[in-house]
């Protein structure tokens, strides 16, 4: 369920570490790539970031598929449950 025109589901955050500003996205439902311009949002969640890192089990890749975990530094706090989109 997109929150705004334009916007594709890719997945939620399913864990976020306050000391290193990364939030851990679970891929449910599309690729991400370095790039990718994605709409964070939740109960007290809401921003847009372009993504400047994705890592998964903490090596630096430029892509992920479906499916994966993903740790990208985000610009503000997340939390469980939000939702991430790709705008």
């Amino acid at each position: 369920m997109a929150t705004g025109t334009g916007e594709t589901p890719v997945g939620r955050v399913t864990h976020y570490y306050s000391h290193l500003n990364v939030g851990i996205i679970e891929l449910t439902d599309e690729d991400l790539n370095v790039g990718d311009t994605v709409h964070i949002k939740g109960k007290h969640t809401d921003f847009t970031q372009t993504v400047d890192s994705l890592q998964i089990e903490h090596q630096n890749t430029t892509h992920a598929d479906r499916g994966k975990l993903v740790g990208i530094t985000v610009r503000e706090k997340v939390r469980e449950h939000d939702q991430v989109f790709r705008v």
